[in-house]
């Protein structure tokens, strides 16, 4: 079984499993499927907000998406997200990919 269809298997299980989920979107980059890896990482933040790593993750994606501002808005969001949570190094991760693109 290939990995999507695993995660997909374990994602009728627990459908609102962040980790699973984020696996998920990262699959489907890996195939180039940017639309549906996207649509998982905007469901993701919307429901969980205080799920970190998918701040990065899709703000990356947009990057590649040649959609810069909403990638900074999305940096920005995480920034805050992460420094609420005290996660020092994700705060600074998501503050060095910002910068750079500034």
């Amino acid at each position: 079984m290939d990995r999507i269809a695993q995660l997909n298997e374990f994602l009728k299980d627990s459908p609102k499993d962040n980790f699973l989920r984020h696996a998920l979107a990262l699959e489907y980059i890996k195939i180039s499927e940017y639309a549906r890896a996207r649509a998982l990482f905007e469901e993701i933040l919307t429901e969980s907000p205080d799920y970190i790593g998918s701040y990065y993750q899709l703000a990356k994606l947009l990057e590649q998406l040649n959609e810069p501002e909403l990638a900074m808005d999305w940096y920005v969001k995480g920034m805050e997200a992460a420094k609420a949570a005290k996660d020092n190094r994700a705060y600074g991760e998501l503050r060095a990919a910002y910068e750079e693109m500034s």
